[in-house]
Parts: structure tokens; C-alpha cells; sequence
């Protein structure tokens, strides 16, 4: 499932392929409240049909960053049951899982402006799939950076945070 993200400039074009970073916060997120969002951590992640290494595995994730939804931990965090963007649900290492915020555009191509606000100047523009990291988000408007090229964008364009959610 690899696939490569694209951040549209407002005067042209660039493609960029979404990086990640392993946060070293694993803990905070064994504490956390289910469900939430976090992210995969680690390049390569299989989720798996049971919480723990003898279930088969049902997909392998090679897209670092991608957010998804934990639902449940399982083993003082051991394993996480998850959902990604696409609705499907199984469990991964919760070492794999990094409570680093990130978001995939959804729906249509979103506009990254300059202020959270309708009518801003627009500095980006971001295809349907591109995976960006959430810096902030506060009514119904969420920073979104991809490899250093953000804006705010409309919390509706989004998979990996709820309409109303702020940080």
C-alpha cells in the first residue's frame, strides 16, 4: 500500500513522499482514553487479526505517519486495535503507534491558507491522500504540515481529527 503524497503548489506542482519520526512518548498514549487519534510511527507496520505476533497478518502499512484511530489497548499497551482512514480495523505493536498528530486529506483537494479563516490567502493546495502533521486545531481549523509546507486547513478536509476537536 505504498503510495506517494502530493502537496499541489497555488502556481504549480511537487511531489513529496510523507516521512515519519518515532515518538518517544509511547507511555502517554497507554493512559490516554479510547478511542483517539495517533499515528503509525514506523515505516513498515502490520496489522494483524489478534493482539499478538501468532494472528495473521491482514495488511502491512509502508507509509509512515498515516493516522489512524486507536480503539482499544490490549496488554498494558502491548497492542493497540486500530481503525485507519479507510475503515479498516486490526491490531498493531503499540510500539509502532506514536501519539504524533497527523491527518490525510479527504473528499476533494484542500486549500492550505495562510489564517484559519474562509477567504484567506491560499499558499498550498493539498491532493486527496496527502498525509500532513497537525500542529493545532481550534474552531473547525487545524495547521497542517507537509515536510515543512502547511497552512490551516478546514477541520471537514480531514481524516485523523474530529470537527470540533482542538489542541
Amino acid at each position: 500500500m505504498r503510495k506517494v503524497a502530493r502537496i499541489v503548489l497555488a502556481c504549480g506542482a511537487g511531489a513529496l513522499i510523507a516521512t515519519g519520526v518515532a515518538s518517544g512518548a509511547w507511555a502517554a498514549l497507554v493512559q490516554k482514553k479510547t478511542p483517539y487519534y495517533a499515528s503509525i510511527s514506523a515505516g513498515k507496520a502490520r496489522m494483524r487479526t489478534g493482539p499478538a505476533r501468532s494472528y495473521p497478518a491482514s495488511w502491512l502499512y509502508q507509509r509512515a505517519d498515516l493516522p489512524v484511530k486507536v480503539l482499544a489497548i490490549y496488554d498494558h499497551g502491548a497492542w493497540m486495535k486500530v481503525e485507519d482512514p479507510g475503515g479498516i480495523q486490526g491490531w498493531i505493536m503499540g510500539t509502532l503507534i506514536s501519539e504524533t498528530r497527523t491527518a490525510l486529506i479527504v473528499g476533494a483537494s484542500a486549500e492550505l491558507q495562510e489564517s484559519p479563516r474562509a477567504g484567506a490567502k491560499v499558499t498550498w493546495r493539498a491532493a486527496p491522500g496527502v498525509v500532513g502533521r497537525l500542529t493545532k486545531c481550534t474552531r473547525g481549523w487545524c495547521h497542517f504540515d507537509v515536510r515543512g509546507r502547511g497552512g490551516f486547513v478546514e477541520a471537514s478536509h480531514l481524516w485523523g481529527v474530529d470537527p470540533d476537536e482542538q489542541f
